[in-house]
């Protein structure tokens, strides 16, 4: 498959914004063609990846969330795995294991599903609370610890989890720890009625996927990531965004705030958002866009607010409403 347009990392450093949009712009392109009328859900997978961050897809089966992944994939010419999480999956079956070969007594290194550009791990709470955690350095760092030995990931490294919202037997709630890892979590919803009909006709005698070329490769996405974090973060919008993550850790319906690194992904995801529309500064608009998506996952609700109904996605919105956003 021929890619549409690659450059070598010093070559999408020095690309213009415009031109930097534009190369996203083709990507989100090339994935609307197999995720039809979900826009907005594309844009935040996309602002996760340049942030180097990862996704959470909160969803009901069926809305195109492996779709997203695989299609993601291609688009940047990578490597894509997919685990299927379940009750009996151990540690070893992400990260792989070393096995004894006897004709010469050593032991050899087989490479798990991790070892992959982009991951999609399948309904990640149906897994044990110790097999999830084998993601977090994963997550974290871009990198396994096998018998104190450091096996680096190929990058770039996306992990793209997923998990049914509305069906709990047989699942564990993931932890706080690994909630903070996901950069951002995102919901596609059911497509409107049109845009069901575009999926139904675009499958009417081929998959839409098979037609799908690359449209950037690994070290343009690299390079990309680094660009984003030269983005200008005037001091005035970086303290609007410590002051939305404070008033988290103050608010009396909730049990846990949002953590440190929740307000340099914030930053982070910022930063992709501005450099995504063209420009090599970050808005306030920036930041609100990102707060619910960025930040709701990441709190916890009181018992009283949780069985009264509060929802986090709530309490983010209300405090922006009350923290004064710079001028």
């Amino acid at each position: 498959m021929e890619i549409e347009r690659s450059t070598t990392p010093g070559a999408a450093a020095a690309l213009t914004q415009s031109e930097f949009a534009e190369i996203v712009s083709r990507v989100e392109e090339n994935l609307g063609l197999v995720i039809r009328g979900k826009s907005e859900s594309i844009r935040l997978v996309m602002v996760a990846l340049l942030a180097g961050g990862h996704v959470l897809l909160e969803d009901v089966p069926g809305t195109g969330k492996t779709t997203l992944a695989k299609s993601l994939a291609r688009s940047i010419s990578g490597i894509f795995r997919r685990i299927q999480f379940t009750p009996d999956l151990l540690p070893a079956d992400i990260t792989g294991t070393s096995f004894y070969r006897p004709a010469d007594g050593t032991f050899e290194f087989r490479e798990g599903p991790v070892f992959a550009n982009v991951l999609l791990a399948d309904e990640i709470n149906r897994t044990s609370p110790r097999t999830q955690s084998a993601l977090l350095e994963v997550m974290s760092e871009n990198q396994i610890t096998i018998e104190g030995r450091r096996k680096d990931l190929p990058q770039p490294f996306f992990v793209i989890a997923t998990q049914n919202p509305t069906e709990f037997h047989g699942t564990y709630p993931l932890p706080e720890a690994q909630l903070d890892r996901f950069a951002v979590r995102v919901t596609m919803g059911y497509p409107d009625i049109a845009h069901e009909m575009e999926i139904l006709t675009s499958h009417h005698d081929q998959d839409p996927f098979d037609a799908l070329k690359p449209r950037v490769n690994g070290e343009d996405i690299l390079a990309m990531q680094e660009r984003v974090k030269t983005i200008k973060f005037d001091t005035s919008v970086a303290e609007y965004v410590l002051k939305i993550v404070d008033a988290t850790r103050k608010d009396a319906r909730l049990r846990l705030g949002v953590s440190p690194r929740g307000s340099l992904t914030l930053y982070r995801t910022a930063q992709a958002r501005a450099a995504i529309d063209g420009r090599d500064f970050v808005l306030p608009e920036d930041v609100r866009a990102l707060a619910i998506p960025v930040l709701a996952h990441r709190i916890m609700l009181d018992t009283k607010a949780k069985y009264g109904g509060v929802q986090p996605n709530q309490v983010i919105e209300e405090i922006l409403e009350t923290v004064a956003a710079p001028r």
